[in-house]
């Protein structure tokens, strides 16, 4: 018994260690095309590619992580792991045998920014707290008015995709089924993978 506890409190504490050298690699994403307001992301998937276009003006925050996120090839050998036709396709928290990928910690939920979850943009995922994203991003399907804020706090749009909307029409036609293994429904039956996330140079 004290061995295994032993053991649990050592791969405990690797862990920890893991994180926190995983968050030191980067800041806080600012210092990635600073002067750049609109970054571009490339997104290459098993189904093809798509490029986002971030609005940095609007969501500094949110943008920023997701940079560092991108900087760090983190995304990279994730999968796009719920699908829901006509609403969303979400991604970037687990690798294609469901392991949690790590985290550089929450977020403030910019919400309040004037851009909305229309058909196409790009949008944080986050738990019932407001200011719990982390590194899960949606992508939605059309336009989810329900998603954006009013009396509650919304879910902060940050970009839109801007070439390959084929390939998103693609990831939300796929096969899903409710995943034993995961644990979740809407899990597409054959993975979505991200293969490579990579920032373009800039455009001016």
């Amino acid at each position: 018994m004290g061995v295994q506890l032993f053991r649990t409190l050592f791969a405990a504490v690797i862990l920890c260690v893991s994180a926190s050298s995983f968050a030191m690699k980067v800041k806080d994403g600012s210092d990635i095309q600073p002067d750049n307001t609109y970054p571009r992301v490339k997104i290459s998937t098993n189904l093809g590619e798509f490029i986002l276009e971030l609005d940095r003006f609007k969501a500094p925050i949110t943008v920023n992580n997701f940079l560092r996120y991108v900087a760090l090839r983190s995304y990279e050998d994730t999968i796009f792991h719920r699908v829901v036709p006509n609403f969303v396709v979400q991604g970037g928290g687990y690798t294609a045998d469901y392991k949690p990928k790590p985290s550089l910690g929450k977020i403030m939920n910019e919400s309040g920014n004037g851009l909305k979850n229309t058909y196409y943009s790009i949008a944080m995922a986050r738990e019932t707290d407001p200011h719990s994203a982390t590194r899960q991003f949606f992508i939605n399907l059309k336009d989810n008015e329900s998603l954006d804020p009013g009396r509650n706090w919304g879910y902060t749009v940050f970009g839109s995709v801007v070439e390959g909307f084929e390939v998103i029409d693609a990831m939300g036609a796929v096969e899903t089924e409710y995943s034993i293994d995961f644990g979740q429904p809407d899990v597409p039956i054959k993975p979505i993978i991200l293969k490579k996330a990579e920032i373009l140079p800039p455009q001016f």
